[in-house]
């Protein structure tokens, strides 16, 4: 795409923030809304709008050169992905459920369920490249270092010079005899052929119909090659069939050219940017050389006009405004002499005001402790009395939260449209840096400089002034001097330090510490994964189900979007982590190869992410004792927040809060169980850290303290049709495979129902080995070939999966979700039961 391209998407998805911000922040306040429903409905809405805007502007971002438009990018992306995890928030306590189902809302859109699928933005690692390179250095020479002896397990075993040639000959003989066999049976072959055709003896066809037969084969076997070529063309073109390796690695040429499109256009970026940076240095000197003389003269003549204003006004001379009043800047508004003193006479009697108040609040807050304690009383005999109030009381309704983002997603939008929106770029076909623009920007800091110094020589001025004045009006009249008394200075009392642990690790650096941690295991290296590779497909009957009253069960489509905005969105962003509703550990519950691990990596990947494993198995023999749990804690923390974003990973997380440990296991998993709470209570908005857990059986946890500790729970459930589909279909084409229409992968997707994403893919790597890809051109895949490494795989029962279900119903948001549904339960209910109540009474009138 183009400059043009790139620059008319970014000014779509501000038409649409325009939008948005009228609903959102509207004039007049708006009702409170009651019926859940309309509310569902809304906040579905806002939340697509929002993911269409976001996938917009992360595109731009990405792919605009131009260094200043990237300023206000950043900006308004931060405030979307703020803006989104603030919606979704409000839709997680509306339904008490951490999956939203949209379809029906899709539909009414015109959209697809691909369209709501969360990006994640590239300049979460392309930012940070330089860093994540040397970090991921530093870790590879300390691993080296450690692990000397996986650089000899490989070196070949030493053997003499008898050996050796004892070996070639016995290979040199085996390659000569196999070249012999094979020479001997094409003799025999033609042999036998030259046999044959003697006993046939000449041939006696005319020549005509021997023609006749040749032309009529020829032309059957070229139009069933057009035939089947067209066959397969129609249906590759309604996508039911998938094409051959040739045709893709034909078709992959237009997309190789747009990916090294987009490497040149972010190399064309980073040159950018540097010119831009070092403009921004050259044009302030520039300023300051050129214009700071001019600016600082003005404004000494300015200042003097003030000080001869004053002085003919009031009859003395002004104060002069202090640095933390803005000293000359107030000088410089729109406002009158008398204005200005007036306002600094007025400021100056609210200070003094303030310290008489500051005596009497002791006993102000008395009286008002006592009054508070009476409305208290007199409210709690109305409660009684209004005890059985209406309903509107109890529910006043439904309005959205106040935002952190709103704000900063306007002034994004307000600085776009004013600066970029009708701007004029034909000149500037290159994208470089505007230097208008920072000439407008650098001023103004430059203003500020001078005008510092300028305040400097204007106070002394205007001190020599006043001195001059004084010594006139003493020649004159002898003035009595006021003694000033002098203020006695308040005794700062001393308040109680609170007692805080030791921090053991206050003699140590950050390198010496993240080396230990690597050395012991601790500070892992992450396989680089993607989550789009996490694959799954869409629930498109969940909104129907749910007017069934059939709770639908979430895919693995609506997991991938959970990890996306609870694990990477806030680690990637560091104003989207201080200003969103914190999220300090995240769940990842479910059984066993449903790619818990996967998502675990996916979010250290697509972050940055330093991976911390702090597993009960991991652990276990290293920094024993009381002192040596406090050592590893305080190291993982302090190198976590030093070199954020971090991820400290917990396996079989149920472990640490498990009513008793199995005897025999030496790993010790309730080793963490006092001292993970206080962990989690250091993490704050600023410390882009989180808690990750996987867990295989959390029923076997004891709820309470275990559903405290994580505050996230994302259940992965298995894979249903679709999704199990989408995987045979790619997983096999990834590992070598040819997909024929002999392969039937429908049929092997209705029996592979309980299996895994982790069984599915054992069974195609057992199955696709080197020997079997090599004869795929002669014998194509069969659905049977993967019956047999299945059969030898225990599927997840459904008995397992509601076990599941039935644990996390006991979770808090569980708790929630089924108490709301009883409630509206109960209300339809109530409502049947007062139609019959009036319907017998209406029987009653009747009968008199």
């Amino acid at each position: 795409m183009s400059h043009v391209a790139y620059n008319q998407q970014w000014h779509e998805a501000h038409k649409t923030i325009r939008q948005l911000i009228k609903v959102e922040l509207p004039e007049a306040p708006s009702k409170p809304e009651k019926d859940r429903t309309a509310v569902f409905q809304n906040l579905a809405t806002v939340f697509i709008k929002y993911v269409q805007i976001f996938r917009k502007l992360e595109a731009c971002y990405d792919q605009i050169v131009h260094p200043q438009k990237r300023l206000v990018l950043k900006q308004v992306v931060d405030g979307t992905m703020g803006r989104i995890l603030e919606v979704k928030e409000e839709l997680v306590q509306l339904e008490c459920s951490e999956y939203h189902y949209f379809d029906d809302v899709l539909s009414d859109m015109k959209l697809t369920p691909d369209d709501l699928e969360i990006p994640i933005p590239k300049y979460f690692i392309n930012n940070y490249k330089a860093q994540l390179k040397e970090r991921e250095r530093l870790l590879a020479n300390i691993l080296a270092r450690i692990q000397p002896s996986g650089a000899t397990a490989g070196k070949p075993k030493k053997m003499s010079i008898e050996e050796a040639v004892r070996l070639i000959q016995i290979n040199e003989r085996a390659r000569q005899g196999r070249l012999r066999a094979k020479f001997m049976k094409e003799i025999r072959t033609e042999e036998e052929r030259e046999r044959a055709a003697l006993q046939r003896g000449p041939p006696t066809l005319d020549a005509n119909v021997a023609a006749t037969r040749i032309q009529r084969i020829w032309k059957g076997f070229v139009q069933r090659k057009i035939t089947k070529r067209e066959r397969q063309e129609e249906m590759l073109f309604i996508g039911m069939s998938t094409a051959s390796e040739q045709d893709v690695k034909q078709r992959s040429n237009p997309i190789n050219t747009a990916l090294k499109t987009e490497e040149n256009r972010r190399v064309v970026q980073e040159e950018n940017e540097i010119e831009y940076k070092q403009s921004l240095i050259t044009t302030k000197e520039q300023l300051r050389q050129i214009e700071g003389p001019d600016m600082k003269e003005a404004m000494q003549d300015q200042i003097r006009q003030w000080f001869i204003e004053c002085r003919d006004l009031t009859g003395k001379l002004p104060d002069y405004p202090n640095e933390e009043e803005g000293g000359s800047a107030m000088l410089f508004s729109e406002k009158t002499p008398e204005q200005i003193d007036e306002e600094m006479r007025i400021a100056a009697e609210e200070a003094e005001a303030n310290k008489g108040k500051k005596k009497d609040k002791k006993g102000k807050d008395k009286d008002k402790k006592k009054k508070k304690k009476g409305k208290k009383g007199k409210k709690g005999k109305k409660g009684k009395k209004d005890k059985g109030g209406d309903d509107e009381e109890e529910n006043p309704g439904w309005t959205m939260a106040e935002s952190k983002f709103l704000n900063p997603l306007k002034d994004g939008h307000l600085e776009f449209v004013s600066v970029w929106k009708n701007r004029d770029e034909r000149n500037n076909f290159t994208q470089k840096h505007d230097v208008q623009l920072i000439k407008e920007m650098k001023r103004e800091e430059v203003e500020a400089e001078v005008r510092l110094q300028v305040d400097e020589l204007m106070r002394e001025e205007l001190t020599n002034l006043k001195i001059a004045i004084d010594r006139e009006k003493a020649k004159s009249k002898k003035g009595k001097k006021g003694k000033k008394k002098k203020g006695k200075k308040k005794k700062k009392k001393k308040g109680k330090k609170g007692k805080k642990g030791k921090d053991v690790t206050a003699d140590r650096t950050t390198e010496s510490l993240f080396e230990e941690l690597i050395q012991q295991g601790i500070l892992c290296r992450c396989p680089q994964v993607r989550l789009k590779n996490y694959l799954g497909d869409y629930n498109y009957l969940a909104t129907k189900q749910r007017q069934a009253d059939i709770e639908p069960q979430p895919t693995l489509s609506d997991v991938r979007q959970l990890v996306a905005l609870y694990g990477i969105i806030p680690l990637g962003s560091k104003d989207v982590h201080l200003n969103m509703p914190q999220i300090k550990s995240v769940l990842l519950a479910g059984p066993r190869g449903v790619g818990k691990k996967f998502l675990l990596h996916a979010i250290c990947t697509e972050s940055g992410a330093n991976l911390f494993d702090l597993s009960a198995g991991n652990i276990v023999g290293k920094y024993p004792g009381k002192a040596g749990l406090e050592l590893l804690l305080q190291s993982v923390w302090r190198v976590a927040t030093e070199l954020q974003p971090s991820v400290i990973y917990i396996g079989d997380a149920e472990g640490v809060f498990v009513k008793k440990a199995p005897k025999g296991d030496k790993t010790d998993p309730k080793r963490l169980k006092k001292d993970l709470p206080k962990l989690l209570k250091k993490f704050k908005p600023d410390n882009r850290v989180l808690l990750v857990g996987t867990s295989r059986e959390p029923f076997n946890a004891v709820a309470k303290p275990f559903c405290k500790a994580y505050q996230r729970i994302i259940l992965i459930p298995r894979p249903k049709y679709g999704s199990r589909y989408i995987l045979w279909k790619t997983l096999i084409q990834q590992h070598g495979g040819i997909i024929t229409p002999k392969l039937d992968i429908s049929s092997l997707t209705k029996i592979t129902d309980g299996y895994t994403q982790g069984h599915i893919l054992e069974a195609i790597k057992y199955t696709l080995n080197d020997r079997r890809i090599s004869q795929l051109a002669k014998k194509p895949l069969s659905a049977v070939e993967f019956v047999t490494p299945l059969s030898r795989i225990d599927p997840i029962y459904k008995e397992e999966e509601e076990t599941f279900q039935k644990w996390y119903k006991k979770t808090p948001l569980g708790k929630k979700r089924e108490k709301l549904a009883k409630a509206a339960d109960g209300d339809g209910e109530e409502d049947g039961g007062k139609k019959g109540k009036k319907g017998k009474k209406g029987k009653k009138k009747k009968k008199k």
